[in-house]
């Protein structure tokens, strides 16, 4: 017998905090927040971990002290360790805990499942460890999609805190799962955000609520296919206990709830920005309604919140981020009056559709979240007139789309981006008259053009210097990327830090006036 085959009979006992964890030999991949908050977690239960990261910096080398010190088998860094799997205590693995970075055709993830080694994400890691002796047990209502994920976390998280309830936002935002599930007082509830990559390594997740806000092409290169995405998204709604939340307005997350195995007595219901159906919530003129949670839902509708209370001139996928964060909330129980007043305490995070800066008639605005083209569309949506920032790592998607529908809105793009051609080559077949400038021109005079190396703070603020000669009194200059960050910045906050920074220096007149290309 096979030691994946020991493993397996072993894992599936480990469904408790005090469950026999000790001594069982796990491999972590990834020494970021998630990756050490699974290391840390797995040696606070006893069992013999080694933690492998290709990354050999002054950040990773901190960290795998710490775990040393707390009682780390091993710390492996730099990149001689990322092809192979360690031995644990001179045995193999019985389990990898891998960060969600780590694709399934990565070297380690590849010889884990050569070896037959289960592979979990801390996410699944974080789902069996969640109930634990004289600690209070939380409920999870569970939050995915290509967009709009974090607003509506967060929203959740201020709604559930309105009704009184002790809860948090965790995840793939700010708090690592495994350290909400490791408080010592507990919560009532996390509002747990997934991205694909942890769907993909979670498997018996059994959520009160879930919602899949919208699907459109993204980490393509990640999944090997969209339709591999999907499938990982789908996961959202497995063993869901009350209600699956779908967006009636995206006929794909519909499917997914049909196909999905949930509890029995489980609801399916929708979320619109138009009038709703029965057993759906949704919009009556400038009412947020529910007609899904309440008794006499085939004949009215309770109301729980208007658009006043979502802040002066809310797009419209904010407002649907909120119908499908009170959806969530109320399949739990939570009165309209706590949706009201948790819209009204909520406070956006940065790096959304932040304005920064409005001078001489030109508006400055932060989207650095818009890492893939359905993001970007939302954002460019939003305004009239744009000098665009935008480009980085494409992650294998198509722009057609998003040029074609918002040429009309493009007075210039600024091109950031280690490789933009995606990108370029989309503008030119469906916005030829709009002028693209690249933020740092490549260097030419041989027989290949090179782009000159420089830090993505110093890109950023070449594309800001850029924009700034380009924009006219009406204008937006929007930095939606449309693309992911890590070609030229340490992650999306990094890059719109940037260019916050870079638009301040513009603004209080310490950059030096730009001039037109």
């Amino acid at each position: 017998m096979g030691g994946g085959q020991l493993s397996t009979s072993r894992l599936d006992e480990l469904t408790t905090w005090d469950a026999a964890w000790n001594g069982l030999r796990v491999v972590v991949t990834g020494i970021g927040l998630s990756g050490f908050s699974a290391a840390d977690t797995l040696i606070e239960l006893g069992a013999r971990v080694v933690v492998v990261d290709a990354k050999d910096t002054e950040e990773n080398r901190a960290k795998a002290d710490t775990l040393r010190i707390v009682g780390a088998a091993d710390v492996l860094l730099g990149q001689a360790h990322a092809g192979a799997l360690p031995l644990v205590d001179g045995e193999p693995a019985e389990l990898v805990v891998t960060s969600p970075g780590f694709s399934p055709t990565h070297p380690l993830m590849a010889a884990a499942a050569d070896a037959g080694i289960p592979v979990w994400g801390d996410v699944e890691l974080a789902w069996r460890v969640r109930v634990r002796e004289g600690r209070k047990t939380a409920e999870w209502l569970t939050i995915t999609g290509t967009n709009g994920k974090t607003t509506t976390v967060t929203m959740t998280e201020s709604m559930l805190r309105a009704a009184g309830l002790r809860a948090i936002a965790a995840g793939n935002v700010g708090t690592p799962i495994l350290d909400a599930i490791r408080d010592p007082q507990g919560y009532d509830v996390i509002a747990v955000e997934l991205s694909s990559f942890q769907l993909h390594w979670s498997s018996s997740l059994s959520p009160l609520a879930s919602v899949c806000l919208n699907v459109a092409e993204d980490h393509v290169d990640w999944h090997g296919s969209y339709e591999g995405y999907l499938a990982d998204k789908a996961k959202i709604y497995a063993n869901t206990k009350v209600a699956c939340i779908y967006n009636a307005d995206q006929s794909e997350t519909e499917r997914m709830v049909e196909d999905a195995d949930v509890v029995e007595g489980c609801r399916a219901v929708g979320f619109t920005t138009g009038m709703p159906a029965v057993s759906m919530v949704g919009m009556v003129e400038n009412l947020l309604v529910d007609r899904a949670f309440i008794e006499q839902r085939k004949d009215s509708a309770a109301e729980l919140a208007s658009l006043a209370d979502l802040g002066e001139h809310a797009p419209r996928h904010t407002v649907a981020n909120a119908l499908a964060a009170a959806a969530l909330v109320r399949a739990y129980g939570v009165e309209p009056i706590a949706v009201r007043d948790g819209l009204r305490n909520y406070e956006p995070g940065d790096h959304r559709i932040q304005p920064v800066a409005r001078l001489n008639d030109v508006l400055w605005v932060n989207d650095s979240k818009a890492t893939n083209p359905h993001a970007a569309a939302a954002s460019l949506a939003s305004f009239g007139s744009v000098v665009w920032i935008a480009g980085g790592l494409s992650k294998g998607v198509s722009y057609d789309d998003l040029i074609r529908s918002h040429a009309s809105r493009l007075r210039s793009v600024i091109l950031i981006g280690a490789d933009s051609a995606d990108l370029r080559s989309a503008l030119a077949r469906h916005a030829p008259e709009v002028r693209v400038i690249d933020a740092v021109p490549p260097h030419t005079g041989g027989k290949h053009a090179s782009v000159p190396t420089v830090s993505g703070d110093e890109v950023m603020a070449l594309a800001v210097a850029a924009a700034a000669a380009q924009a006219q009194p009406g204008d937006t200059v929007l930095m939606a990327p449309a693309a992911a960050s890590m070609d030229q910045f340490a992650s999306y906050a990094h890059r719109g830090g940037a260019f916050i920074e870079a638009v301040r220096g513009y603004v209080e007149g310490q950059a030096p006036t730009p001039k037109e290309p």
